[in-house]
């Protein structure tokens, strides 16, 4: 079975400073460890170069293109799934809901991935398992 791979969950792993810093390289060492693929999508790694390169620079994208990537099982964004997104999106009617998580739940659904390697409550509220389990979040 795969696990989503988000933005929270990775940059977690990758920022020392990070709240989560200690919980999500646990979790990373175990996803490595185990026969799981790990899936993402090319929003998310969009999203996660944009906030690297803008908070470390281009050394900690250079760390994510060639460490983290190439690791993950990687999910483009076609037309199709993009409308769905902005479709959930704009149902959501939600301020702090954005189009990359929407796309995320989207391509999960698609893939009939259940698990997400997250830090965003919204992935629990979706229904989905999220690993670490977040405090006050549904299980």
């Amino acid at each position: 079975m795969s696990v989503f791979v988000d933005t929270s969950g990775l940059l977690a792993v990758m920022v020392a400073t990070d709240e989560h810093h200690g919980a999500a390289l646990g979790v990373w060492e175990d996803l490595m460890s185990s026969e799981e693929p790990l899936v993402t999508t090319n929003y998310v790694a969009l999203e996660l170069f944009a906030i690297l390169q803008r908070r470390f620079g281009v050394q900690a994208v250079q760390l994510l293109a060639t460490t983290f990537l190439p690791v993950l099982e990687l999910q483009w964004v076609d037309l199709a799934r993009h409308n769905a997104a902005v479709a959930a999106l704009l149902a959501a009617n939600r301020r702090g809901l954005s189009l990359v998580d929407c796309t995320s739940f989207v391509v999960m659904r698609e893939l009939a991935v259940t698990r997400a390697f997250s830090f965003d409550p919204h992935f629990a509220e979706q229904g989905f398992e999220v690993v670490p389990p977040i405090a006050g979040t549904p299980a």
